[in-house]
């Protein structure tokens, strides 16, 4: 009998909550009979929500939650006062096994601590990264750490490459993944004070593939599928990605319905075009899993729109399946000092 992977939607995080969030989940149930999602938040407003969609009734199910943390609110005071939250009932869930994966679109403070502080670091682990998978020229990489630790040390990029090794090698299915840290140049004497600290540290890892540093042009080019870096770096980076694509898109669109020969080709040409575009488009590949975590923690962006929800609520499955975090547990070496 397959298994069915229960995963917790925060439905009143985002931007666009409830709709899409709502909206999300039901594609989710309708495209894989493997997942049954929780809507959690204000059970009347995501009940009114769901009355304008067909869907089998047990794949989708409210859990009630009254309160809402806003993204401007302090994320530790709101993690402590708001008990009754989408986001700590959500996180509470996986905590007590009542789901396999949490997934919000809200406040990105309040979800870093919510799982470090309910759900739990994986013991051995010092800080939990934030890692998306970006669209590359030959397919996808791994951006870790993305937004979690912007006080990182050499340690914990150490452990950020490991972690992000079997990420790739188990969900996304690349054997060996090459694993190199962002840097301002291709020399190992290059870089920031914590560059330097790292390189020679991941070069000694017998465990990874690291093929030294990687400068920020050489990442949609595919250069490397584990791409390590501090948070700031790395959220700098993410942003960047997103707007100069949406930017090109819209650039592309324009120059294309500029005159009448434009449009002649480009109605010969758009089929290809919607191809190229939509391998770069970042919403595919679904959220950012906060790797280190004793469950399963998916952030997406505060401004998902149900294709992105969809996808994130998917690719719990895999990683649910993979058995990640215990692979992680298996991997990450664990001092003296730690046990």
């Amino acid at each position: 009998m397959q298994e069915v992977i229960r995963v917790a939607v925060d439905a009143m995080g985002g931007d666009n909550a409830p709709g899409e969030i709502v909206k999300g989940a039901i594609e989710a149930v309708n495209t894989r009979r493997d997942i049954q999602v929780v809507l959690v938040g204000q059970q009347e407003v995501i009940a009114e929500e769901l009355k304008k969609y067909t869907y089998e009734k047990d794949q989708i199910e409210i859990k009630n939650a009254t309160e809402v943390i806003e993204t401007a609110e302090h994320p530790v005071n709101a993690i402590r006062k708001k008990k009754d939250s989408s986001i700590v009932v959500g996180m509470n869930m996986v905590k007590q096994k009542e789901a396999d994966a949490f997934v919000s679109a809200g406040s990105s403070g309040a979800v870093l601590v919510g799982g470090q502080v309910i759900v739990g670091r994986i013991r051995g682990i010092e800080r939990p990264p934030l890692a998306p998978l970006i669209p590359t020229e030959t397919g996808v990489s791994l951006l870790i750490d993305c937004g979690a630790n912007v006080d990182a040390r050499s340690s914990h990029l150490v452990q950020f490459a490991r972690m992000g090794s079997i990420y790739m090698e188990n969900v996304v299915g690349i054997k060996n993944p090459r694993v190199a840290i962002v840097n301002i140049g291709a020399e190992e004497e290059k870089g920031n004070a914590l560059v330097k600290e790292t390189y020679p540290l991941l070069k000694e890892c017998k465990d990874i593939n690291f093929v030294g540093s990687i400068e920020a042009r050489e990442i949609p080019h595919g250069g490397a599928d584990v791409i390590v870096c501090e948070a700031f770096v790395g959220n700098v980076i993410l942003k960047l990605y997103e707007g100069l694509s949406s930017t090109l898109i819209g650039v592309v669109k324009q120059g294309m319905l500029s005159s009448l020969k434009s449009k002649i080709g480009a109605a010969l040409a758009l089929p290809a075009l919607k191809k190229t575009l939509k391998s770069f488009d970042a919403s595919q590949y679904g959220g950012a899993p906060l790797l280190g975590l004793n469950g399963l923690v998916v952030k997406t962006h505060g401004s998902s729109k149900a294709k992105e929800v969809k996808n994130s609520i998917i690719q719990c499955v895999t990683f649910k399946e993979q058995d990640i975090n215990n692979k992680i547990k298996k991997n990450i070496v664990i001092s003296e000092t730690e046990e």
